[in-house]
């Protein structure tokens, strides 16, 4: 029943649709943010296209040829076995505290998605009960009761469903009486 219970829990929890949600709803503010950033762009993009076009690109051969001479002399052949060592046992504490971090952050987002429902729900409630006013007709007259009382009570048969039997449990007295004639 383990399993039952575990694919129980995972169906009914709402964790996931909130993470969703609010994974949304940052997007949202983030893509806000867009137009900001574009004209930032565009007042910087002539300043760095110009840098780029000054740039001389013997000075940058020069600079990058430096530096990947600097990386491969300081390398130790004997010390790399012992440096692979140490980066893959960094790299599993590295993994595990991302691990953490990775679920402190979806809880983050889970909640900002709760929240995020919530006013959705808020608003669009407000915007319902608008709709409603504007659709739901006028309350009518009581001027024919026999009629109007009839199509309620066909509504009210209709939104109700049926209503299941309770199945009969057998007391072990029973059971030991349909075991017994099975027997036989």
């Amino acid at each position: 029943m383990a399993i039952a219970d575990d694919l129980k829990k995972t169906l009914t929890d709402p964790t996931p649709l909130y993470f969703a949600a609010g994974t949304a709803d940052l997007a949202v503010q983030q893509a806000k943010k867009v137009p900001e950033l574009i004209e930032q762009l565009r007042a910087e993009a002539p300043a760095r296209i110009e840098a780029v076009k000054n740039t001389d690109p013997k000075a940058v051969q020069e600079a990058l040829t430096a530096k990947v001479a600097e990386v491969f002399g300081a390398i130790d052949p004997k010390k790399l076995g012992e440096s692979a060592q140490d980066l893959a046992l960094r790299g599993v504490g590295v993994a595990a505290e991302y691990a953490v971090r990775a679920k402190e952050t979806y809880d983050k987002v889970a909640e900002h998605g709760e929240q995020a429902v919530r006013t959705w729900r808020g608003e669009f409630s407000e915007e319902i009960v608008d709709i409603a006013v504007a659709v739901e007709p006028e309350p009518e007259t009581a001027a024919d009761p026999a009629a109007g009382s009839e199509p309620v009570a066909e509504a009210a048969d209709e939104e109700k469903p049926a209503a299941k039997k309770p199945t009969a449990r057998r007391t072990s007295a029973k059971k030991a009486a349909v075991t017994a004639d099975d027997a036989s």
